[in-house]
């Protein structure tokens, strides 16, 4: 037995909390999402510093893959938040406006990153061309839905329509990120065997139409039956970790990536038991998941990103990816909320709101580096963006929509968005 890999692991992981405490808590002052600074973090953390100097003598061979498989737990644990977190209620009675606005900032940045991935061909060649290209519409269309629900809460507006409109909206282009992402996936052969991916969608059936009645009626069961909270508390305590892992395994063995199976298990479980859910084992697993393993993840996936050796080339294909990205977004949301007949300061708060890409961002490129689609170098190209993106948000949103104009608005809006006309907008 080696008795240094234990030790290792232990200097290893104190290095990156650290590091992940330190970072974010400067964002943090600084106006900025958390993620922004353990991000940042964990690119210091990796080659782009002292050439790799500093992560070979940190990190070393021995404890890597032991903080790859916590990284793996911590991605599964927050895609099941990530699934949990999607509200179905979300689009109530505002169903056309948040639809159009979702489908038209996806449309339009996928289809200017299809663009872009024929021009950077030329210079990251890819064994499977169709399958690039995929990805990199679908890199562009992303929405990070936690760090948006995370901003909209700082800045006063998770309780606003504009608040509720961009959840709704984020929330369904996470769901067709997701099924995109799951799409390049399969067709970059992930699976050993290919006639497995023919079971995927039978799978997610059988988790919507099966899974998620049994487990509907398990509660009502327990909730009729008189049972305990303390009881019932431990029941969710093992139901849940154990269904987001077995989930995880599923999709893994069809050829998927195995966070497609975490964000199924918290979609379809059922909000029938979401108190109990809420106030036993939800608080525990999201702070292991901030104070510890996504932190990990960060730091692996900084040790991926070389930035060190940046020329004129490279900063050239950064503008053109920021272009199409923060371009592609803002006006696809901005015509789709103008095509309701939203008033235009508020199509520019959707637009700028959905820009938001953080973490999510960050799981969709860790795959598509995985897996074999994107290279190293235009993976941290493709993480500059994530950050850039990410942080802008507030600093736009300040000088778009200031405190004094939200107070005004939700004063004489009441909880409609306005028109034009200066009438409600309908649903």
């Amino acid at each position: 037995m080696n008795w240094e890999l234990p030790g290792q692991l232990l200097l290893d992981l104190a290095v990156i909390i650290t590091v992940a405490h330190l970072f974010g808590a400067v964002a943090r002052r600084l106006g900025q999402p958390v993620v922004i600074g353990e991000i940042v973090g964990a690119i210091l953390l990796g080659p782009t510093l002292l050439h790799g100097e500093l992560t070979e003598g940190l990190f070393r061979a021995g404890a890597r893959p032991t903080l790859q498989l916590m990284a793996d737990i911590g991605i599964c644990a927050f895609m099941f938040l990530v699934g949990l977190g999607v509200d179905r209620t979300l689009l109530s009675g505002q169903g056309r406006l948040a639809g159009t606005v979702a489908l038209s900032s996806i449309a339009l940045p996928f289809g200017l990153g299809t663009v872009l991935a024929l021009y950077l061909l030329g210079s990251h060649p890819a064994s499977h061309e169709p399958v690039f290209v995929l990805f990199l519409g679908t890199a562009m269309s992303v929405t990070a839905f936690p760090v948006l629900a995370r901003i909209l809460t700082d800045r006063e507006l998770i309780h606003t329509p504009i608040g509720g409109i961009a959840l709704a909206v984020a929330a369904v282009d996470d769901v067709v990120a997701w099924t995109l992402l799951a799409l390049v996936a399969a067709l970059a052969g992930g699976a050993d065997d290919p006639w497995m991916l023919l079971l995927a969608l039978p799978y997610a059936g059988s988790m919507i139409w099966v899974v998620r009645p049994l487990l509907a009626g398990l509660v009502r069961r327990r909730a009729a039956a008189g049972r305990s909270s303390r009881a019932a508390g431990a029941a969710v305590l093992v139901a849940v970790p154990a269904g987001v892992l077995l989930s995880a395994k599923a999709t893994d063995l069809l050829g998927l990536h195995l966070i497609f199976g975490a964000f199924l298990f918290g979609a379809v479980l059922p909000r029938e038991g979401a108190p109990v859910l809420r106030r036993r084992a939800l608080p525990w697993l999201e702070r292991l998941c901030s104070l510890l393993l996504l932190p990990v993840f960060f730091a692996l996936a900084g040790m991926k990103v070389d930035l060190s050796s940046m020329d004129a080339t490279a900063y050239g294909e950064l503008g053109l990816i920021l272009l199409a990205a923060i371009g592609g977004k803002f006006g696809g949301a901005y015509l789709g909320a103008r095509a309701n007949g939203v008033h235009a300061r508020h199509a520019t708060v959707l637009a700028v709101l959905v820009n938001t890409r953080g973490l999510t961002e960050l799981i969709v490129l860790s795959v598509g580096l995985q897996i074999g689609v994107l290279s190293r170098q235009l993976y941290s190209l493709m993480v500059v963006m994530a950050l850039i993106t990410t942080a802008m948000t507030g600093v736009v949103l300040h000088f778009v929509y200031p405190p004094e104009q939200v107070r005004k608005d939700v004063a004489g809006n009441g909880t409609k968005l306005r028109t034009d006309q200066g009438d409600p907008a309908r649903p």
